[in-house]
């Protein structure tokens, strides 16, 4: 009766492993089909974002192009200007008989596209301190006198003019020192040239970084606070009445801008300001689901062609809009 009693347990234990392994094969093998189908979604999203993006940078550049076939000053109540507010992306597609192709169960029924094109010619161009390896008095002068305005310490601005005159220099010499710094691509690499985290965070509304040693302020665009530091000699109340009569009527050439102010067209400084642009920043912006991917490009526009210099595109999930991108 013993013998029989655990040979019944022995089968009883048997059983109970041949059980307990197969549901572990099971669990297993659900687990990888999960993997899969989550990995298949994660890269169809991916495409999908990217895809949609390059459609979004398209039209800017487009929206761009038939601005500059037009030419004349650029000013805030053009096209290219007004933001796109955030649209369900089914809203964008063609429509049959005034009703959306879009079958409701579609993924765009879940994907909101925005966006902006930003003139960084509204800001003072980091680029505009060197030129040809010496450091640009006049634009020092015009950095300073931001750096004055803001509260920023005048110490940070000659460090960061002499390790910008220090990573521009192409010699041989400088490029085989281990101590030359990195040329800045964006505003936040700032950083690299001795600028502090809190001052480029101050300065991000008035300051960019473009590829060009000659960028004119676009008196049209910028803020009062740019328009200031941008001519010498301007009170900043000056500035402000400038941005007000603007907004009524946009300033046609610098010397009507003058004229608002009383002053004569020269001592606004003929390469310091102007009225039109050739660098634009694009920014996309699409929310599918939990899932916000943001893409961030330099445009340079010469006439009707506008290329797209740099472009960056990073997922961000619970930051503002506006806040640096990871680069990919």
């Amino acid at each position: 009766m013993t013998r029989r009693s655990g040979q019944s347990g022995a089968a009883l234990l048997m059983a109970m492993l041949t059980v307990t392994l197969v549901a572990t094969f099971a669990a297993a093998a659900m687990w990888q089909q999960w993997r899969s189908v989550e990995v298949e979604q994660a890269e169809r999203t991916r495409v999908q974002s990217a895809w949609i993006l390059t459609g979004a940078l398209d039209w800017a550049r487009l929206i761009l192009r038939e601005d500059g076939k037009a030419g004349g000053a650029d000013y805030l109540s053009e096209p290219w200007a007004v933001p796109l507010e955030e649209a369900r992306l089914s809203t964008f597609l063609a429509a049959e008989n005034g009703v959306a192709t879009v079958a409701s169960g579609d993924d765009t029924m879940d994907a909101f596209l925005s966006g902006q094109i930003i003139d960084q010619q509204s800001m003072l161009n980091v680029g505009n301190l060197v030129k040809n390896g010496q450091v640009q008095d006049a634009w020092l002068r015009c950095f300073a006198r931001l750096f004055e305005l803001l509260g920023l310490p005048p110490a940070q601005l000659a460090t960061l003019a002499e390790n910008l005159r220090f990573a521009s220099d192409s010699s041989a010499a400088n490029r085989s020192s281990a101590m030359a710094p990195l040329m800045p691509q964006r505003l936040e690499q700032l950083v690299w040239l001795g600028l502090a985290p809190e001052t480029v965070a101050v300065l991000q509304p008035y300051v960019t970084v473009l590829p060009s040693t000659t960028v004119p302020v676009n008196l049209n665009t910028a803020r009062a606070e740019v328009i200031y530091a941008a001519v010498e000699g301007l009170s900043l109340a000056d500035a402000q009445r400038m941005v007000a009569e603007r907004d009524r009527s946009h300033f046609r050439d610098v010397a009507s801008a003058a004229k608002v102010v009383g002053r004569d067209v020269a001592s606004f400084g003929a390469d310091q300001v102007g009225i039109a642009s050739s660098f634009f920043e694009s920014r996309g912006r699409l929310r599918l689901g939990q899932m916000v991917v943001e893409e961030r490009s330099l445009l340079q526009r010469a006439g009707a062609d506008v290329r797209a210099l740099q472009r960056e595109r990073g997922v961000i999930a619970g930051r503002p809009p506006g806040s640096p991108l990871a680069a990919r």
